[in-house]
């Protein structure tokens, strides 16, 4: 494949992923196109930073997220990192901080 259509097909899709597009490619397939998924990376003021804005105690905030008060504690205190779909979700919480209301709800 002609490296610029490489790069229009590349560009065509990563707009259509940014755009929320559902789209069944695969990782092989992204990476043929020179598309990355980038990695989430939070800081421990910005782990805070969104629990804050939530208005919930370190308690609450784990029992939302499925993880234990004492992993809030040390992400927050910057002894640990969240990882995996936790970090990610954290992520979509730093934009779309009403996205699990739902679970808040009584």
């Amino acid at each position: 494949m002609r490296d610029s259509i490489k790069k229009a097909i590349g560009e065509t899709v990563q707009d259509m992923i940014d755009s929320g597009f559902k789209t069944s490619f695969t990782e092989k397939e992204l990476n043929a196109l020179d598309i990355t998924i980038p990695e989430v990376q939070l800081t421990t003021h910005q782990i805070k930073g969104i629990r804050e804005k939530l208005n919930l105690s370190q308690t609450v905030f784990a029992k939302l997220l499925n993880v234990s008060p004492s992993s809030i504690r040390q992400w927050e205190q910057g002894k640990r990192k969240p990882t995996g779909s936790t970090r990610v979700l954290l992520d979509l919480l730093e934009r779309s901080p009403h996205v699990l209301d739902y679970r808040l709800k009584a």
